[in-house]
């Protein structure tokens, strides 16, 4: 938590995503021997959160699938293409809370529909608060890590190839981290 003194959150509140603060990224074994990670730059949301009923709290996430960042072109044009997010069609995947269990200022799990590639499945997020503080300009804010791993394949992302000595180019398990700042709106 922040050594900054903060005003304690009552009610109903609405938070957004400050986009230039908070990091989506993924990691996926390749050649079965390295890791390759990579970011998605193109995030937004929300989240409202009821202080006095926790559990009925609401996040949105929206990320732009042709905002993929593994810091090589080549790659990110694959990725971009009908073999993997297939952005032309599917330009967004999104994420929707449907339950959270815990207390926000603690770790809690978030569970939502994630939606990528036009196919929806249920995850799970373990999240950890990392703090609150108000800025420098006199608005509050608050930090989350987060994780989880889901198969792309059940996501209909199956591209691959086989490799001579066994296994796959890239494996199927994803695991994703976040890093959120969210920021109090007025009102």
């Amino acid at each position: 938590m922040s050594s900054h003194t903060v005003p304690a959150v009552q009610g109903r509140t609405t938070w957004a995503i400050d986009p230039a603060h908070s990091s989506v990224e993924f990691s996926v074994r390749h050649l079965m021997i390295t890791t390759v990670r990579g970011r998605f730059t193109g995030v937004a949301g929300t989240a409202v959160v009821d202080a006095a009923a926790p559990a009925t709290s609401v996040v949105e996430v929206v990320i732009d699938a042709a905002s993929i960042d593994t810091r090589e072109a080549q790659r990110d044009a694959h990725l971009r293409s009908a073999d993997f997010f297939d952005v032309e069609r599917f330009p967004t995947l999104t994420f929707r809370s449907t339950r959270l269990e815990g207390a926000p200022d603690g770790p809690f799990t978030l569970t939502g529909d994630l939606t990528i590639h036009g196919v929806t499945r249920p995850v799970v997020l373990e999240v950890e608060p990392e703090g609150h503080i108000t800025d420098a300009w006199g608005g509050f804010r608050s930090g989350f890590t987060a994780g989880t791993t889901i198969r792309r394949s059940a996501f209909g992302l199956t591209w691959n190839q086989l490799l001579e000595a066994g296994g796959v180019t890239v494996s199927d398990e994803v695991k994703i981290a976040l890093d959120i700042q969210l920021v109090q709106q007025a009102g």
